[in-house]
C-alpha cells in the first residue's frame, strides 16, 4: 500500500496573530510554525494502515525552506519519505495549490492520498476535493472512520442527525476529521532520525493564480461591558437597554 500524505505548515494555534505592514499578510515575527493539526490525523491514519498492511508513506508539502520542519515532524512520526515543492510565495488560491500537488503526485506510485480536512490558517476545506477533480479521483471528506479492504475504502463521516457511510474504489483521496484517530507523539529516536533524513526538494511548475488577498483588517474592538444590576432585579433594565439602545429585541 503506497500512501501519500499532503501536509502544510501553519502558525501555531497558540500564536497571537498580527497583521503585517503590507496589510495583506500576517507578521511572522515571533511566530512559531507547526504541521497543520488536521494533517496530523492524516499522517497517523497512514501509519496505522502501514502497520496493518505494509507499504510506504510519502509526505508532500508546498512551501519555502521553513516548511521542511513540518516534513521532519512527519518523518519523526514515522513517515518514510518527504518531498517539498519549492515555493516562497503565499498561495491563497486553493486550485493553484491542488494543481501544484497534483503535478508532483501524478508521477508517484500511490493507492491512497490522505490530508487534513482543512488547514487552520485559511479553513477553506477546498484542497481535498479540488485535488480529486484535478487528478480525476474519488474524494471523501471529513472522515472519522476508515477501513480498507479488497481494493476499496469504506469511510464514515458525521452528518446532521447521524453518520454517513461512503464506499469508493482505490486509488482515492480521503480528508481526515478530528476523531479519526489520536495522533502519536514522535519518539526521541524518531526525532533524531528525522533531523538527518534527506528531503527531496523539487521545483514548482508555473501556475497562474486567480485569487489574491487585497487587504486584511482586525475585527472591531468590543466596547466596555456595563453592569446594570444583580439578580432578577436587573432584568427589566437589561430588557430596556436591549430594546432602546442596542435595538436587538
Amino acid at each position: 500500500m503506497n500512501i501519500i500524505t499532503c501536509i502544510k505548515e501553519v502558525p501555531d494555534t497558540e500564536t497571537y496573530i498580527k497583521i503585517g505592514a503590507d496589510q495583506k499578510s500576517i507578521s511572522e515575527a515571533n511566530v512559531t510554525f507547526i504541521m497543520n493539526p488536521y494533517d496530523e490525523y492524516a499522517v497517523e491514519e497512514a501509519l496505522k494502515i502501514q502497520e496493518a498492511q505494509g507499504g510506504e508513506i510519502t509526505a508532500v508539502t508546498i512551501g519555502g525552506e521553513r516548511a521542511n520542519e513540518a516534513l521532519r515532524y512527519a518523518l519523526a512520526m514515522g513517515v518514510n519519505k518527504a518531498i517539498r515543492v519549492k515555493n516562497d510565495q503565499q498561495i491563497v488560491d486553493g486550485l493553484t495549490f491542488a494543481r501544484l500537488l497534483a503535478g508532483v503526485i501524478k508521477d508517484m506510485p500511490y493507492d491512497l492520498i490522505l490530508l487534513g480536512k482543512e488547514t487552520i490558517d485559511d479553513g477553506s476545506t477546498q484542497i481535498g476535493p479540488m485535488l480529486g477533480e484535478v487528478m480525476d479521483l474519488p474524494s471523501i471528506t471529513m472522515v472519522t472512520k476508515l477501513d480498507i479492504a479488497d481494493g476499496k475504502v469504506i469511510a464514515e463521516r458525521e452528518v446532521s442527525g447521524g453518520t454517513e457511510v461512503i464506499e469508493a474504489a482505490l486509488p482515492c483521496i480521503v480528508t481526515a476529521q478530528k476523531g479519526l484517530n489520536e495522533p502519536r507523539y514522535p519518539s526521541l529516536r524518531g526525532k533524531m532520525m528525522a533531523k538527518k533524513a534527506d528531503i527531496d526538494e523539487r521545483d514548482a511548475s508555473p501556475e497562474d493564480t486567480r485569487v489574491e488577498i487585497t487587504g486584511m483588517s482586525s475585527p472591531p474592538s468590543r466596547g466596555e461591558a456595563r453592569v446594570v444590576g444583580e439578580g432578577v432585579e436587573a432584568v427589566p433594565e437589561l430588557i430596556r437597554l436591549l430594546k432602546e439602545e442596542a435595538k436587538v429585541i
